[in-house]
């Protein structure tokens, strides 16, 4: 299958969607098709002299460049740190490719470069190589960041999106919508006075301690793009599995509900760049969940769910009022610019 020739970009394909998963499956994979590039996770598992690397791209174009409690810069550190760790990986190296637009104040790109260095710093972590274009005035908001990372993959870990099975718990780390709400509340001018930061933040360290109750954890997503919903939808389709969750259980704090209801969001969908999914067999649910309180970053984290072999492939959930609804991907693109 290919996309229809008559179809155009739009935002959507970039939104973590419907139309961003077709466009990877009827463009991308078919072109690009090999058994690595086939599993589809967050980065590709690859044996190399006797070890595994972890390896992954990713690319960064928020909008605004400076928001509540970061920038781009140190954005594009945590989210390529975040994805060698959705594979259990040990990030260890990163590459940075700016493009940028005449005109944008050296001054702003400074901060967005000390910021990614001290980010750098931070999650222990080298940017060993890089690349600078400049685009015309007008043809480049600001600054683009493209990033790779480069990670070790510990033995016994094999941490993959189709390897749910029914039976699993599913855990996410803490509140979600933060980060997403954060961007909003100074985007276009508008303040929805929700006095809230960005959730961006380098989870490895979170990992690894999970990890050290077990080694047996069998998806890790961070859910940025198409926030927890997609994330949990594609985990689904991936495993071949039905998951169920609670709403009542999922963490959110009230100014990121209210500013949703202002806006006619559902936090669900709303992307997160500090919150990770995890879905690890009901054995070790409570001292892995433990684990992840004990850690600077997971002090919310609760068990909201359970995979199932009903309904395979798609996501119920149980409502607060005690209905059922059908959780799927976003068809168009809810916030644009957010990642």
């Amino acid at each position: 299958m290919t996309v229809e020739r008559a179809e155009t970009i739009q935002l959507a394909h970039g939104s973590g969607g419907r139309r961003m998963s077709e466009l990877v499956e009827k463009l991308f994979l078919p072109a690009f098709r090999n058994p690595h590039l086939e599993q589809l996770n967050d980065g590709a598992i690859l044996p190399v002299a006797g070890t595994r690397l972890a390896f992954t791209t990713d690319s960064f174009v928020v909008r605004p460049l400076f928001f509540p409690g970061g920038n781009i810069g140190h954005l594009a550190v945590h989210g390529t740190v975040n994805d060698l760790a959705m594979s259990g990986a040990r990030p260890l190296y990163l590459s940075s490719g700016y493009i940028l637009e005449e005109g944008l104040p050296m001054s702003d790109l400074q901060r967005i470069v000390d910021s990614m260095g001290q980010a750098c710093r931070d999650a222990g972590v080298l940017l060993v190589t890089g690349d600078t274009k400049v685009v015309d005035r007008g043809h480049g908001d600001g600054v683009y960041i493209n990033t790779a990372g480069i990670g070790i993959v510990p033995d016994g870990v094999d941490i993959r999106a189709d390897r749910a099975r029914p039976g699993d718990a599913v855990i996410v780390s803490g509140a979600i919508g933060v980060h997403g709400v954060a961007i909003l509340s100074v985007r276009e001018g508008l303040d929805f006075d929700a006095n809230l930061e960005s959730d961006s933040a380098p989870l490895h360290g979170l990992v690894a301690d999970m990890l050290s109750v077990t080694r047996d954890i069998h998806c890790l997503r961070d859910p940025t793009r198409g926030g927890l919903a997609s994330t949990l939808h594609e985990i689904a389709q991936a495993s071949g599995v039905g998951i169920a969750i609670e709403e009542t259980r999922i963490p959110l704090w009230p100014q990121v509900a209210a500013t949703c209801e202002m806006l006619g969001l559902d936090p669900l969908y709303v992307a997160n760049e500090g919150k990770l999914v995890a879905f690890v067999p009901a054995a070790v649910a409570e001292p892995v969940l433990a684990a992840m309180r004990a850690h600077p970053y997971g002090g919310e984290a609760a068990v909201i769910g359970r995979v199932v072999e009903d309904h395979a492939g798609m996501v119920v959930m149980r409502t607060v009022v005690g209905g059922r609804r059908v959780v799927d991907l976003p068809a168009g693109e809810l916030l644009p610019r957010i990642c």
